[in-house]
Formats: C-alpha cells, structure tokens, sequence
C-alpha cells in the first residue's frame, strides 16, 4: 500500500512525463482494439446486406457493379434491364420482383426509384411524415436528411450524372413527404421515389401545358409561341392529371431487380430459369458476391493484424525503454532512499508500482474508447459503407 502511495505521488508531480506515456500506451492498446472491433462490424454489415437479399435480377455483365448498385447505391452503372422482366418474376408466381432505378442522384445523393414493396421487404418507416402516395413525392434517409438539413415540406432537385449527360433529362423539383428511420444501412443515404418519377426524370414520362390559348389566337399573338408543349420541373396537384408516359411501360429501364422468392424451391426453379449464358440477363445470389469480395478484401487483415503486432512490440520497446532510462537518471534518488534505510525489494515494489499504475490507467483509458468505438461501430460502419458507395 505505501509503494502505491508513493508511486501515485511520483507519478503526479511528474505527470507531465506520466501523461505522455499513458497516452502512448493507450493508443498502443485502443488501437488494435478498435481495428478488430471496426472491421469485424465491417464484416457483418457487408455480410448481412447481401444476406438480406435473396435474389437480383440484372443485366449480364459485372456481378459485383450490379450488387452494389441495387444493395448499396454506388456510383456503379450496370446496363439497365427492362420492366419486362418484373412482369415475367410475376406472371411466374414465383416471387415478388422489386424494381430498382439508380441511374439519378441530388445533392450528392442517391435518388432510388422503386415501388412501395421496398419499404416493406427493408422494413422501412418514416419517422417524420408518410410514405410515397404521389408522383414527384420523395422519401430522405435519416443521414440525407441531417446532411442537407432537410425535413418535411422541403424540397430537393434531381440532377444529371454529368453535363453532357443532358438528353432527355430534366431537372424535378421533388417535395420532401417523409423522413425515414435510421437503419444504419445505405437506406440512410438514399433518397426514395417512385419508379415513375425516376422516368419522368429521365425524360420518358412528362406533362404539357398550352402555349397557345384560344385568346392568343383571337387577339393574334399565337405567333409569339412556335412551340405547343413546355417540360414541367415539378409535379403539382394542378398538373399532375397532365403527366403521361410515351411508350410501352414493359419496355422502360429499371437497374436492377430485387427477387424475393416465395421460399426456398420457388427460389431454385428461378435460378434455373437464367443460367443460359447467352441471355442477357442474370439471376444472381447478393450473398454469395458479397462474401467473395469480403473474403478477398479481408484477406489482407492477416497481414494488418501482423504489422500492428510489430507495431505495438515496437511501441512497448520504446516505452520500456523510456522507463528504464527514467529509472537510470533517478539512480542517486534510488540511491539515496537504500542509505536511509529502504530496502532494495522495496526500491523493486516502488519501479513496479509505478509501471503497473501507468498500464492500469493507459488500459482503463483504451478501454474506455473501446466501449466507445463497439456502440457506435454499426452507425460508424454504415456511414463509411454509404461514403465510399
């Protein structure tokens, strides 16, 4: 007990010297902590988003663009499919057929065009406002919403992937309806709409309003217009009956399509149904696609897990060493306390305790952020997985 009290009062007349070594001991510890804590989390939620979906339905081509375009909203652009293809999963009673459009983005975000179906095989809820009723309605994530500080009543525009991607694409102005829940999934950083208004979008559906009245042409300024129709950049209640759409429906483009089969033989019989090479489609497991690219990416972990081990030897080595040049530039202070009588066991129960007491508050403080980084890794996760999509 006395070598705990002295070396507790050594500690604290020095602690300038004390407080840069707890520090550096605690980092030496929280650091692989929060490395194994944060990839493990990493792991699962890569994991378990690909899990979550049974099936996707997408054009023939990358399997790993067309996974995280549809699950995690990336800035990968798989050839689009058509609506047929929906159509077909449905007429095959087999499953439900969820469309996917991802081909917009606003602000920085992700515009999700897609069906009401969605919501309920996510289990999304709004926590401010409702769900998508309308044409030109949008639904934020939690994240959007916090980044944009936006909420219901607000409005958001649509924008082109790039400036000379202009054809056929307009601008929307799109109100705000509702805020959904936080999921800590890249649900979070999407905006949600329609299919429909993602095709008004992209120019295949739109409204018209008259240029040219009845009254302009009987007081002779029907001349001052030489075009019929205008594009509308926003849906209203006035409009809207106007908005139609030109073409067969079947033949529109989604970018991918969620299949979620009835069970487990319904599931099959649609696998069977797309392994034709030649078609140009392909019915594909998210599961299976995302283990092998956590696989792949994780595979480096072994060697990460090496370097920090070498690292920290190399730290503790430099902490040691700081310690033991301490304890050689207070050799008279040693010296001085065995000629008043201090026993050389006692001189050992001193250094010990100080040592013991600098890793115990270091190991308390790495602990502390380990707790810290553990309750927040899902939210943490989910925010880097959707920023680096």
């Amino acid at each position: 007990m006395n070598a705990l009290y002295l070396a507790f009062a050594y500690l604290r007349y020095h602690w300038a010297r004390s407080l840069v070594l707890v520090l550096v001991a605690a980092l030496i510890l929280f650091v692989p902590m929060a490395t194994q804590t944060l990839l493990s989390t990493s792991e699962r939620a890569l994991v378990a988003r690909g899990e979550a979906t049974p099936l996707l339905l997408g054009s023939r081509g990358s399997q790993l663009d067309l996974v995280m375009a549809a699950l995690y909203f990336s800035d990968e652009r798989p050839d689009p499919v058509q609506m047929q293809e929906v159509e077909t999963v449905w007429d095959s009673g087999l499953g439900i057929p969820i469309p996917v459009h991802t081909a917009f983005s606003s602000s920085g975000f992700r515009i999700v065009g897609t069906t009401l179906d969605y919501f309920d095989f996510r289990d999304l809820t709004p926590a401010e406002g409702r769900g998508l009723s309308f044409l030109g309605d949008a639904v934020i994530g939690a994240d959007v919403a916090a980044a944009l500080g936006k909420t219901v009543g607000d409005t958001l525009v649509s924008a082109p992937e790039n400036l000379f991607d202009l054809d056929g694409v307009y601008p929307l102005e799109m109100p705000i309806v509702g805020v959904l829940a936080p999921t800590n999934s890249p649900d979070d950083q999407a905006i949600f709409v329609d299919i429909k208004t993602a095709w008004v979008i992209q120019g295949i559906g739109h409204g018209h309003e008259d240029v040219v009245t009845a009254a302009d042409i009987a007081d002779g300024t029907a001349a001052l217009a030489n075009a019929a129709v205008v594009q509308y950049q926003r849906i209203t209640p006035d409009n809207i009956e106007s908005f139609h759409f030109h073409g067969d429906q079947n033949d529109f483009p989604t970018s991918a399509v969620i299949v979620v089969p009835n069970d487990t033989r319904s599931g099959t019989i649609l696998k069977g149904r797309y392994l034709d090479s030649e078609s140009p489609t392909q019915l594909i497991a998210p599961a299976e696609v995302v283990q092998g690219l956590v696989d792949r990416i994780f595979r480096i972990k072994s060697l990460l897990d090496v370097v920090t081990a070498i690292i920290a030897l190399a730290a503790f080595a430099a902490i040691g060493l700081a310690v033991f040049l301490s304890y050689r530039l207070r050799a008279r202070e040693i010296a001085t306390a065995v000629k008043l009588g201090a026993r050389r066991d006692m001189v050992l129960r001193l250094l010990a305790a100080e040592t013991v007491t600098l890793l115990l508050i270091a190991g308390g403080i790495a602990t502390l952020g380990g707790i810290i980084v553990s309750r927040n890794a899902e939210a943490w996760v989910g925010w880097l997985l959707a920023l680096g999509a």
